[in-house]
């Protein structure tokens, strides 16, 4: 039987400065059914608002879902300890 030792590091969470967040409204506007407009995906949230004050001009609708997403990384606080690397993955696709 192998044995193995496993050490508590402390990690943050940060936002990955390597990847663009995404902003993202959709127009839920409407009685029986939602409008379904959609702004598309930007890199900052100035253009979807641009887009939210240019679609209730045209229609009136006033209710939007927002979205944002990115990506985050798990850094130790300190650093790695000596001899030790992040995890690697490798991913296989199913064929």
């Amino acid at each position: 039987m192998t044995r193995r030792i496993f050490r508590y590091v402390p990690f943050t969470i940060v936002q990955d400065a390597t990847a663009e967040p995404e902003y993202e409204a959709r127009c839920v506007s409407g009685d029986d059914s939602e409008c379904g407009a959609e702004s598309g995906v930007w890199p900052h949230p100035a253009e979807v608002e641009e887009w939210q004050r240019k679609h209730t001009q045209e229609t009136g609708h006033t209710r939007y879902r927002r979205n944002f997403a990115d990506y985050a990384v798990m850094e130790p606080l300190d650093g790695l300890p000596t001899g030790l690397e992040p995890a690697r993955v490798t991913r296989v696709r199913a064929s």
